[in-house]
């Protein structure tokens, strides 16, 4: 009797085990089949790609936690190089077996590299590229595309069955993708150079036009300071004043025409003299200063912007916003082609420019494109002007890469 129960106790053990082992697989298997189908609107998650090291091309979502240096060895901090990151569906993932290797060519090092870009870590990102082996473990190589994931993406950490409703469909010809793609930008996608350039142009043309009065409130907007609602943040200082402190005084902030409103000679007409795009908020006495030069490196420290330089016909602005002004800039050379009496802006690779629709130096605004990525304060920017004033985009924070298919 008592070997009976024993074996009666075993078997429901034995039963009951069973039944886990089944449940645990189907669930595992419903992850799977939630998670994504490796296209840019249904990425894979990370889990999925290190089980699919079939040498295809598949696109791939988690979060950056390192750069890896041997098969087992991840950087969490101190990053030495540009040429790798992990990524797992956990920010906080710390077992390699769990992260997939990128492989981060030249084209990305700038923007996607650790060493450069040390706070990238803990960012979710997209990846395209080739499922296959990197470092002897799970890993993506020869990548066509790479991108953070921004709040207009639906993606969840670990991928799920949205994603962004539209994507790069081409591979080789972005380097990110946004929600706008299959629809705003749609007919640009897959183009380049003089292409690209006139498609976008017919894109975000005949924007909304703002009165000059009507530019105070909207710089107010798009230039808030995100740790106080009460004040804006100064372009070339950093300052953040209050929003109230806007006028002509030598303590106010005005409105700095990014490109020179002499350069053009369109003033604060409706239009190019209006566009929030390349409009913000500036010390008074450092907008003196700038005036209408031109863009470029190097000169003497500014008394008030003392991150800033200057000499007889450039300005230098501080680091952290040496790629807003570009995009600024490329955005205004796209957009103003000259169409009913607009002022036809273009960039070129000189200074001293003077009242010709021209600004420079262009090769310097490239570099300023990949040395300062994008940040968090350009992309609420975009969105404000685009959902609230001028109902158009600034292509370029939504598509850096697109500069150099245009003007590289």
């Amino acid at each position: 009797m008592k070997i009976t129960t024993f074996k009666r106790k075993g078997f429901i053990l034995s039963l009951v085990l069973a039944l886990v082992v089944v449940f645990s697989s189907s669930i595992t298997k419903t992850a799977y089949s939630i998670t994504g189908t490796g296209t840019s609107t249904s990425p894979y998650s990370v889990a999925q790609a290190i089980a699919n090291q079939t040498s295809t091309v598949k696109t791939v979502q988690g979060y950056v936690v390192g750069q890896p240096t041997t098969t087992t060895t991840v950087l969490k901090s101190g990053f030495t190089g540009n040429t790798a990151i992990a990524i797992a569906d956990s920010a906080t993932e710390t077992n390699t077996s769990s992260m997939i290797y990128v492989q981060i060519s030249t084209t990305y090092q700038a923007t996607f590299g650790l060493k450069t870009n040390p706070s990238l870590k803990g960012t979710q990102v997209k990846v395209t590229g080739t499922l296959t082996a990197y470092f002897a473990h799970a890993g993506i190589k020869s990548i066509t595309g790479i991108a953070k994931v921004t709040s207009s993406d639906d993606n969840t950490s670990g991928g799920s069955t949205g994603g962004t409703t539209g994507g790069n469909t081409g591979g080789t010809t972005s380097g990110s993708t946004t929600s706008y793609d299959t629809t705003y930008y749609a007919s640009a996608m897959g183009k380049t150079g003089a292409t690209l350039k006139s498609t976008l142009h017919e894109i975000i043309d005949d924007h909304t036009k703002l009165s000059y009065e009507a530019v105070w409130n909207g710089i107010k907007d798009t230039d808030q300071d995100p740790n106080n609602s009460n004040n804006v943040i100064l372009l070339y200082t950093g300052r953040s004043q209050s929003k109230s402190s806007n006028g002509s005084g030598v303590d106010n902030w005005n409105r700095e025409h990014v490109w020179a409103k002499s350069h053009g000679n369109f003033g604060t007409s409706a239009g190019a003299g209006t566009d929030l795009h390349h409009l913000r908020a500036t010390d008074v006495s450092v907008n003196s200063t700038r005036g209408n030069l031109d863009f470029d490196n190097g000169g003497t420290p500014d008394k008030e912007a003392t991150l800033c330089k200057y000499d007889s016909d450039s300005w230098e602005p501080r680091n952290a916003v040496k790629g807003d002004i570009a995009r600024m800039l490329f955005y205004m050379a796209v957009r103003y082609e000259g169409d009913n009496g607009e002022p036809n802006l273009e960039l070129n690779d000189k200074v001293n420019n003077g009242t010709n629709p021209y600004m420079g130096r262009l090769s310097v605004l490239l570099q300023w494109n990949q040395q300062d990525p994008v940040d968090d304060m350009e992309r609420r920017r975009n969105d404000i002007i685009f959902n609230k004033y001028q109902h158009n985009r600034n292509p370029f924070i939504d598509h850096p890469e697109w500069v150099n298919q245009i003007w590289n």
